[in-house]
């Protein structure tokens, strides 16, 4: 229990000291406290780790040795798409292509095509890509940049024009497989 002196008011000649029970406003703090440490731990579970230099190592040891790798990044906007090799933070090229799609699938599923970014992609590949020899097994990388409204079925059209690229790769046995020439990778904001 606590007590508080009001002081002498008016030409009052009794106590004003009161009580107050300090009980009920403990409970109230330890039951803030107590809330604020249960979302604090749902919060931070909750998040996603991400790293600016997706793909890539944390250290790249004896690895550092060679220039990085060029790597295609592709920006979804609006009404077009932008193609950009680059090597380090270097922009190598620039290319920027319609956002014209072709309709299709059938009524009851309707599905988005963009032939021109899968032609753009294909032509960039063959101009830039690091990983064209059919006995090199790493892929070149693709970065796609993308609004959090833009529609599934749009990524998908993105995605299907990436992988529409393909590139031969010589297998242990001697034969020679298609393979996509590159491996996607989503930027995160």
């Amino acid at each position: 229990m606590a007590g508080v002196d009001v002081g002498p008011q008016g030409g009052h000649k009794r106590a004003t000291n009161s009580d107050i029970n300090m009980v009920p406003f403990i409970d109230l703090l330890f039951v803030t406290v107590a809330f604020l440490l249960i979302t604090a731990v749902w919060v931070t579970s909750s998040r996603i780790t991400a790293d600016a230099q997706v793909p890539g190592k944390d250290s790249c040891g004896e690895d550092c040795s060679h220039a990085p790798e060029k790597v295609l990044h592709v920006s979804i906007g609006e009404n077009d798409f932008n193609l950009a090799w680059k090597q380090a933070g270097t922009v190598l090229s620039e290319t920027h292509v319609a956002k014209d799609h072709v309709p299709g699938g059938e009524d009851s599923v309707a599905t988005v095509r963009y032939p021109d970014l899968a032609r753009a992609i294909e032509k960039e590949w063959g101009a830039h890509g690091g990983h064209v020899d059919p006995s090199d097994r790493k892929p070149d990388q693709v970065i796609l940049h993308t609004e959090n409204k833009t529609p599934f079925k749009e990524l998908v059209a993105v995605l299907d024009a990436v992988n529409g690229t393909k590139r031969d790769l010589r297998l242990s046995d001697g034969k020679t497989v298609k393979m996509p020439a590159f491996n996607s990778t989503f930027a995160v904001r």
